[in-house]
């Protein structure tokens, strides 16, 4: 796997123990993140927003949220990771369990200048109660 790839699984992991300094530090100032349409987590620029708008909302309104990795498809600047999203809304008790494919892409220094979600927008709109 390349460096890019390493940095992916580097992220994740840190992601799934709650360690979002490590997860922030790995982006771009001016990471652009992007959600699927549908979603309340609109598109944000550069890791405080995501950290804030996205991270935030997301673990407010979904307990016990993770998202598990199944793969990762290596193709130097871009890594995909393909897993599955789960937890439970917090307003609606509605399990989420929604497969993802995330796109990141990763500029000349190593940091994550890109990402976005493909997932199942029906069934996150059912555990949040849109």
């Amino acid at each position: 796997m390349s460096v890019n790839a390493d940095t992916a699984r580097a992220v994740y992991d840190a992601f799934a123990t709650g360690d979002l300094p490590n997860v922030l530090a790995a982006f771009d100032d001016k990471i652009d993140w992007q959600e699927p349409e549908g979603l309340p987590f609109e598109n944000q620029v550069g890791p405080g927003a995501v950290a804030e708008n996205v991270f935030g909302a997301v673990l407010s309104q979904i307990q016990d949220f993770r998202a598990d990795v199944r793969e990762f498809v290596d193709g130097g600047d871009i890594v995909c990771a393909i897993g599955t999203y789960h937890g439970t809304g917090a307003s609606t008790g509605v399990e989420l369990d929604a497969e993802f494919v995330h796109v990141l892409r990763f500029g000349p220094d190593g940091k994550i200048t890109g990402f976005r979600t493909y997932t199942d927008t029906h069934l996150w709109r059912q555990s949040l109660g849109l």
